[in-house]
């Protein structure tokens, strides 16, 4: 090892931890990556330690130049630099072991991925106890240890480890996408309101690239009928959370033309106004090309009727938050996407929170008659849920639903708002709540909802 690598190494800042695939946060170690050459190179018959450290060492401060503490590197990526220096450091044939010793254990993983759908009727149990164990590993599991971490001045950790878990939910998902070899005709990415399929979508899109898939993306929301068309209650209040409030029939009718390699004209959807211009933007795609669907109602039979089952891989998210409240039960995933869709709506639909809870009822029914009886259609499922964003929640959200509480205490009318905004308004006093939200990545999914993603989710 030559004197200034030594002096580069000095220099360098060291990292303290990196992702697992199952987004598992532990130390980074120097140390496993030289176990990993040396492994390789006893395989071949190469007994040189000096040199597995020496390399390691390189290695390591080519990860030190591209990653950093706020922005760790994953296992994977990791191992990715250790068969580029292996090669160019002239050690082709310790690569090769290493990578087949890679490959080797990447198919035992994706056999596992393979499982991990697995739910009977509506429930995915396999995926809600893989939430479970994960939460309970990294103390995130109940109220009170997420508030001994915050204590600890644990929460940057604690958004790094909860996204690392949801990146390899998506990464998981695109692997199983390219496995179809050129198969997959569409993408669909479903879930109830407030999910996080929006920067979901845009993440696995990424990724999808990354591996050559070319993916164009047709936006369901320009199907909506216009507003007026759609039920409205004694309040003034739209149902427009039923897949009868899309223009299912033209959806259809679009698919199967964009696959038979026809231009379409997409319709332009006016939110501020509640109205739909017909036969407005051009859009055709490549015989190699992929359509990307985010849509509410992405698993409802209607949208996809007459397709070739075989050539679409649905997703689903739902946010499968696996933590008990200070009352010793489970907080409700719906409660988590009340919050999300509140604070979303009120910064970029102009939408009061307070319409947001009045009108949540209809989003419940809507998910129950045609949502969650199709999960057992879906092909892999992401769990969208990050513990941290209850903390930030009980800062932004507390004292509003303290207020409905009250207003709607004795209306008879809005017993169900009231109900709602009494169980949440508990369940948030039992957290501690955090004002400073800048140790929440630009990259994460939770800021589709609280402002600052890097992604177009607006």
């Amino acid at each position: 090892m030559t004197s200034n690598l030594v002096q580069k190494m000095n220099d360098t800042p060291k990292l303290t931890h990196v992702f697992k695939r199952d987004g598992t946060f532990v130390p980074y170690s120097r140390q496993r990556i030289s176990n990993a050459i040396y492994r390789a190179a006893v395989a071949i018959g190469g007994r040189d330690k000096d040199k597995s450290e020496e390399l390691a060492i390189l290695i390591e401060s080519i990860i030190c130049q591209n990653y950093s503490n706020e922005h760790p590197p994953s296992v994977e990526e990791i191992q990715d630099i250790v068969e580029k220096v292996l090669i160019e450091e002239g050690h082709a044939a310790v690569a090769k072991h290493f990578i087949l010793y890679r490959a080797t254990q990447n198919d035992k993983r994706k056999a596992k991925l393979s499982k991990s759908t697995v739910h009977q009727g509506n429930i995915p149990y396999q995926k809600i106890y893989e939430v479970l164990v994960w939460a309970s590993d990294h103390d995130l599991n109940s109220v009170e240890k997420v508030n001994q971490r915050i204590a600890m001045g644990d929460f940057g950790e604690i958004c790094l480890e909860s996204d690392a878990a949801y990146e390899y939910d998506v990464q998981a998902a695109a692997e199983l996408i390219s496995e179809r070899d050129g198969n997959t005709k569409i993408v669909v990415v479903a879930g109830p309101s407030s999910s996080g399929k929006t920067t979901t979508t845009r993440k696995l899109a990424g990724y999808l690239g990354k591996k050559g898939m070319g993916l164009v993306e047709l936006n369901i929301d320009h199907y909506f009928f216009d507003l007026e068309m759609h039920p409205v209650d004694e309040f003034g209040d739209y149902d427009f959370e039923t897949p009868q409030a899309l223009d299912l029939p033209l959806i259809n009718k679009h698919i199967k033309q964009l696959l038979a390699g026809e231009e379409i004209l997409i319709p332009k959807y006016d939110f501020s106004t509640g109205t739909r211009a017909l036969n407005q933007t051009p859009m055709q795609i490549k015989p190699t090309d992929v359509i990307l669907i985010d849509s509410l109602h992405g698993l409802y039979g209607e949208m996809l009727d007459g397709i070739d089952e075989s050539t679409i891989f649905k997703v689903y998210i739902e946010t499968l938050l696996q933590m008990k409240g200070a009352n010793g039960k489970f907080i409700r995933w719906t409660d988590l996407r009340l919050m999300r869709r509140m604070i979303r709506d009120e910064q970029h639909r102009a939408y009061d929170p307070r319409q947001t809870l009045t009108h949540w009822h209809y989003v419940r029914n809507a998910e129950l008659r045609n949502i969650l009886p199709y999960i057992n259609t879906a092909d892999y499922i992401i769990n969208g849920a990050v513990p941290y964003e209850l903390p930030v929640m009980a800062n932004r959200l507390l004292d509003h639903f303290r207020e409905w509480e009250q207003d709607y205490k004795d209306d008879p009318r809005r017993v169900d708002a009231y109900l709602r905004a009494k169980r949440v308004r508990e369940m948030l006093e039992s957290f501690t709540p955090v004002t400073d939200e800048s140790p929440i990545p630009e990259t994460s999914h939770f800021r589709e909802f609280i402002g600052g993603s890097i992604y177009d989710v607006h």
